[in-house]
């Protein structure tokens, strides 16, 4: 798994977030706080608190370097694998 630091300060950036990542058949996490939710739902994002850069979790062992260039624009610090 890796775990990156991403910001969806933007209803446009929720938007082009979440179209990005369908595109990949894995499974991915927003961890803010207590709260984990599907990073594919539109909807689970918005309950979020999106004022302040956000942990997303990537369940994936292979082709993550293709994912992290699809969700570059979001990523404010890459953090580990996990």
């Amino acid at each position: 798994m890796k775990a990156v630091k991403i910001s969806l300060n933007s209803i446009d950036k929720v938007k082009a977030f979440v179209n990005d990542v369908t595109k990949f058949d894995t499974d991915f996490d927003l961890v803010s706080g207590r709260y984990v939710i599907d990073a594919k739902s539109i909807m689970g994002i918005f309950s979020l608190d999106l004022s302040k850069p956000i942990d997303l979790n990537i369940h994936s062992e292979e082709g993550v370097e293709q994912i992290l260039n699809a969700i570059r624009p979001y990523i404010v610090e890459e953090n580990r694998t996990v």
